[in-house]
């Protein structure tokens, strides 16, 4: 049984999230709080597993008492937060003080129950987080890659990740360490819509590749990353010599949207051995399939290791069903990716 703390100020919302998530068997609501002032008291009482949290309340805003709990009793949160771009700022810097997920904040009382599934999906996720991170911080990655003459050959070669729980960092720990001129890298991180702009503006500002937010139609370029906007499937295309991406609605594959699975079965069909794929931290066993058709179709497939996940589902999953030729700690997967560009 996971036990939650509802932190917001409407009682409204604190109402139908308790109403809704009551419904699950694993979930127990175990108190709410109006701001935090009072969460803080709540949490010594009632010793929940999960907060969530609001991010715009009174007293004491969320980013604050965020980083006042991570530094004295850091905790699984999954942080809520309205669809605008100040508030997705906002959220990214949460899950760099380290809440575990972000998700939309519903607009009105009658469209709360419309997220349910989605919140009660990212409880689980932030239950099974690991919050001791000091295995991921103490490593310092490979001796630098010589660059240049493995990346000489594959302006036609694609890069496939796919990520979710704790991808945001994840992602960022690879791309930093990527030089401007790998080939086109195509992206899927779970996350909220027009959330996804915000990462990739920020992923932008601290990397040598240009990222961006994915539109319909974009091509697939060397030293150019594209991460599919939420909401959206993001799938891979040929058109002559060279690669695009199509975005696309369609249902939910492994409740998201945009799946990983569905970009990486389409890597696996469109660019085969000349691609290489990485799946990352996340919840579930998105990807998993995915990952396993790139390898058949002869891309080299690689999955992070579960002392530096901070949540080993995706990866577990396709270790599980062999789809990884490597398993590494996320430290050394930037130098994994570049040296099976080379081969």
């Amino acid at each position: 049984m996971i036990n939650v703390l509802i932190v917001d100020d409407s009682a409204v919302v604190r109402k139908v999230m308790t109403e809704e998530l009551s419904r699950y068997d694993d979930i127990n609501i175990v108190g709410t709080a109006v701001d935090p002032y009072v969460a803080r008291d709540k949490i010594v009482k009632l010793k929940p597993d999960v907060i969530t949290l609001d991010m715009e309340m009174p007293r004491m805003d969320g980013l604050s008492f965020l980083a006042k709990l991570m530094k004295h009793f850091p905790m699984p949160v999954v942080v809520l937060s309205s669809l605008t771009p100040k508030n997705s700022e906002i959220a990214l810097k949460a899950l760099d003080l380290g809440a575990i997920e972000v998700l939309c904040k519903p607009g009105e009382a009658s469209s709360t129950k419309d997220v349910h599934r989605d919140l009660a999906r990212a409880i689980r996720a932030a239950a099974a987080a690991r919050m001791d991170r000091s295995e991921i911080k103490k490593k310092v990655a490979d001796k630098k890659v010589n660059y240049a003459n493995l990346l000489s050959q594959t302006t036609h070669k694609v890069v496939a990740i796919g990520a979710s729980t704790g991808g945001t960092k994840a992602i960022e720990a690879v791309l930093r360490e990527m030089p401007g001129t790998l080939p086109g890298t195509v992206i899927v991180q779970h996350m909220p819509e027009n959330f996804t702009r915000s990462f990739a503006d920020r992923l932008n500002d601290v990397c040598e590749m240009d990222i961006r937010e994915a539109q319909d139609g974009d091509r697939v370029v060397p030293g150019v990353a594209l991460i599919a906007p939420g909401n959206h499937h993001m799938v891979l295309k040929r058109s002559g010599a060279q690669y695009l991406v199509r975005l696309k609605d369609g249902p939910r594959v492994h409740y998201q949207r945009p799946a990983v699975d569905v970009l990486f079965q389409t890597v696996a069909k469109v660019a085969g051995k000349n691609a290489v794929g990485a799946i990352l931290t996340g919840m579930g066993a998105d990807g998993a399939k995915g990952l396993l058709a790139m390898q058949k179709a002869g891309a080299q497939t690689i999955a992070q290791d579960e002392a530096t996940s901070i949540v080993f589902g995706m990866p577990k999953e396709a270790i599980k069903l062999g789809a990884a030729d490597k398993v590494l700690p996320l430290y050394n997967v930037p130098g994994a990716i570049i040296r099976a560009l080379g081969k």
